[in-house]
């Protein structure tokens, strides 16, 4: 069995920045043990599985190298830039992608790709006990969202600056810990996000954690439309906007390699 498989940087218009994540187009319903084992193989913080539905959209699965997840904004912005590319849609064609978290939909602007998530909402908890030692420096203030441990800080000099002990973050999330601060011109905001328990020390660029990130800084701001910027070492940069219930993030990506899977 031979499987067309692309590696894309996602939230980036070059080569070797941004959010790597690979893309898998499936013809027949695959078991989930093999495509955990793809994903393991590939060692990059998601692989994406994708499969054309009998009404024309698209399903989508998405695959740390430990688990199955819920929601990835990275990988579908990947996902959506692999079915362009390769033709599979028409330009001025919507990718519609059937996930554990909805109906997703993508559109391209110009050479941006602009994706329809879900908004998630973060709740103000005490600081845990031991999340400063574990960050390396004692945020402001502390949310908590779906999956995710949120840290706020004043600049986005100290998030930059973090130096986290990963192991020690590990108790304080679901899923993992992010942290955010006003962001330095051009950017409203940043942020930096952190998943060991799922074998990620630090995600370059995160869409799914903009989800939260986007209207809580949206109502800080008190802005619609906002620039983000990921600080991590290959960095990333997201156009975000407001929309009641729901986000619009946008990104670019480059396919950096492409190949067969004959297994």
């Amino acid at each position: 069995m031979t499987i067309v498989i692309h590696q894309i940087d996602a939230f980036t218009d070059k080569a070797f920045g941004g959010n790597p994540a690979a893309v898998c187009l499936l013809e027949t319903p695959p078991e989930t043990a093999w495509m955990q084992s793809v994903a393991s193989e590939m060692n990059l913080s998601e692989t994406a599985f994708i499969q054309r539905r009998d009404d024309g959209d698209w399903s989508l699965r998405w695959f740390t190298p430990g688990a199955e997840i819920d929601l990835c904004g990275h990988a579908t912005l990947a996902s959506a830039h692999f079915l362009w590319s390769l033709a599979l849609m028409s330009h001025d064609e919507a990718a519609r992608f059937h996930t554990r978290s909805g109906v997703l939909t993508c559109v391209r602007e110009d050479q941006w790709i602009i994706m329809d998530f879900p908004a998630l909402p973060a709740e103000a908890v005490p600081e845990p006990d031991g999340l400063a030692v574990a960050l390396g420096d004692t945020p402001t203030a502390v949310w908590r969202s779906t999956w995710d441990m949120v840290a706020e800080f004043a600049t986005a000099e100290s998030v930059a600056t973090l130096k986290p002990d990963f192991p020690a973050l590990m108790p304080f999330a679901e899923r993992g810990v992010l942290v955010t601060a006003p962001g330095d011109a051009p950017f409203d905001f940043v942020s930096r996000f952190f998943a060991p328990v799922h074998r990620i020390d630090e995600d370059p660029v995160t869409g799914s954690t903009h989800c939260i990130l986007t209207p809580f800084w949206g109502a800080r701001l008190g802005k619609v439309q906002m620039l983000a910027h990921q600080a991590s070492n290959r960095g990333g940069i997201l156009r975000v906007e407001t929309n009641d219930d729901r986000v619009k993030l946008g990104g670019k990506a480059v396919t950096v390699m492409t190949g067969t899977l004959d297994c």
